[in-house]
């Protein structure tokens, strides 16, 4: 990512050192989850679509612990496969949009609220901001090369509301609670960064 463009990379130190963790990122270029792989503080593991798992980009991505999900329907083994890297104390990237779009976190699925709530693990907001925006691009869907990317985290959080509950009542509250937060995560880092 360093070699490419020119990530700036503001509040890492927000990003707790140990423990479980789920780093909720918007997702508005191909780049998001490899910019985050490459700048994060601690490892990553995202749940990524089964059809990046072709040819040689499989086991590639199989070998630095990405997760393969099929997005056809619930994925029991990929669900599996996430909360054990949150048992394990890691850290699993999360796009809660689901899929590339706006990167404004206005349509959350359910998965994140899920996730932080079943394993109790806090949120970090990530918010990539880079120039999708500006000419020069030689491939559509990235960034010129060597134009500033900036990764800005934002203060962790508990998706629940203490109780424990797992209802769908209480998933859909933790989901706007999760939401707002991102939303609001996301405002910050456009009036620091400019963008």
């Amino acid at each position: 990512m360093y070699g490419l463009w020119k990530p700036r990379v503001l509040g890492a130190w927000r990003v707790p050192a140990a423990g479980p963790l789920i780093l909720a990122v918007n997702h508005a270029h191909n780049i998001d989850g490899p910019m985050l792989m490459g700048t994060a503080p601690r490892p990553v593991h995202f749940l990524i679509k089964k059809e990046a798992f072709i040819g040689p980009l499989g086991p590639f991505l199989e070998g630095i612990g990405q997760l393969k999900v099929d997005r056809a329907g619930a994925d029991r083994a990929a669900i599996g496969n996430a909360l054990a890297v949150l048992e394990h104390g890691g850290v699993l990237g999360i796009f809660p949009e689901g899929t590339r779009g706006e990167g404004d976190f206005a349509s959350l699925r359910a998965g994140l609220a899920y996730f932080a709530v079943r394993s109790g693990a806090p949120i970090v907001p990530v918010a990539v901001l880079g120039s999708s925006d500006r000419p020069g691009r030689l491939i559509k869907a990235l960034p010129p090369l060597r134009s500033r990317v900036d990764v800005v985290f934002g203060d962790a959080f508990e998706a629940g509301d203490g109780s424990g509950r797992r209802t769908r009542k209480a998933l859909d509250a933790a989901t706007v609670r999760i939401q707002e937060r991102l939303t609001g995560h996301l405002e910050n880092a456009r009036r620091l960064t400019g963008r």
